[in-house]
């Protein structure tokens, strides 16, 4: 690898300068994206390997970034398994038939590796492009998350149908839960057999849950599909909404990287972690609306904060926003690859 700074600083090992990428760095707030966008739909862009290369590139090439992370979606999971997945403009993502009953918790297939070859697919292209010059970032959907789109039957505000399923029908919440854990380590697996350097675990409604819910509808399918994991060389980064909350229960996983949302002392969040750990953000997005000079002070503030530390990943707390300005994107990322420590 000819930039190894991700990868290093993802093993806990010291880093001239923390390495940086964006979650959503390949999306809607690019206008080469929109570009593609227009031409495809989102699926057809997400399940044929060349789009997906190419939109996999476009923030390597724009915006020259330390990790490249893999176009696709975190519902294609629950789409393999038998879900009728759709994405519509200005609605999101839909699955047409909700699982609610028993029965639909029966339908549901684990066997579906093959329904996710076009993954693999897409990173074997990828990887051909990238020529080892920087790291590919694999990622899933965590468990909680995949099934609260399954039985909302879409995005929801209060998690309503979700938390009504697991307080009710707890034993079913959990049957459904080991299905889709089974089949997220599998393609996980897939992801690393086809050659990604790293993966992300997104656990992106699990704010919705109280301490004891994350724990008993979460967290315990986090840690066994990193138990799963063929994850020799292979850094395993945990991330959710609430992990300034949470990150106490998710180093008991066992992850390399908890990527941390931006309502919390990164630092204070590190020193709290076992040895070995490192952590990956914690930019609040919001700050790359605002002027450049602020921007670089925020971003300066944040290093200045972690200097000294190893295992630190430059992030943000969460992704960016489809209508943060692109030159904003790009100056941060600039500012951060001129820093030194």
């Amino acid at each position: 690898m000819k930039n190894n700074l991700f990868l290093d600083a993802a093993f806990s090992k010291q880093t001239e300068r923390p390495p940086v990428w964006m979650m959503r760095q390949a999306g809607r707030f690019m206008p080469q994206y929109w570009e593609i966008k227009n031409k495809y739909s989102f699926l057809e862009m997400c399940k044929t390997p060349e789009i997906a290369a190419d939109v996999t590139m476009l923030p390597v090439d724009l915006l020259g970034i330390d990790a490249a992370i893999l176009f696709c979606d975190i519902l294609v999971t629950g789409e393999a398994m038998g879900g009728d997945l759709s994405f519509t403009q200005g609605v999101g993502p839909k699955f047409a038939n909700p699982v609610r009953t028993a029965q639909d918790v029966e339908n549901l297939n684990v066997d579906c590796l093959d329904e996710l070859q076009y993954v693999a697919d897409a990173i074997k292209v990828i990887q051909q492009r990238l020529n080892g010059s920087i790291p590919l970032i694999g990622f899933a959907g965590a468990p909680f998350t995949v099934m609260s789109y399954l039985i909302e039957g879409g995005s929801s505000k209060d998690f309503k149908l979700t938390k009504l399923f697991i307080h009710n029908q707890p034993e079913l919440a959990h049957k459904l839960l080991a299905k889709v854990a089974k089949v997220t380590a599998d393609y996980l697996n897939l992801q690393i057999a086809a050659g990604v350097n790293a993966v992300q675990i997104f656990d992106s409604w699990a704010l919705a849950l109280s301490w004891n819910d994350y724990q008993e509808f979460s967290h315990r399918y986090i840690q066994e599909i990193i138990s799963n994991l063929n994850r020799k060389d292979i850094p395993v980064i945990s991330f959710c909404k609430g992990s300034s909350v949470f990150a106490p229960m998710m180093a008991e996983a066992k992850p390399d990287v908890i990527s941390v949302d931006w309502n919390a002392d990164l630092l204070n969040i590190k020193n709290a972690l076992p040895a070995g750990i490192a952590v990956q953000g914690n930019l609040d997005p919001h700050i790359l609306y605002a002027d450049q000079s602020v921007i670089k002070a925020q971003i300066h503030k944040l290093f200045e904060r972690m200097r000294g530390t190893e295992g630190f990943i430059f992030n943000l707390g969460h992704g960016i926003m489809p209508d943060i300005p692109f030159e904003n994107v790009k100056y941060a990322i600039e500012v951060v690859k001129e820093f030194r420590y």
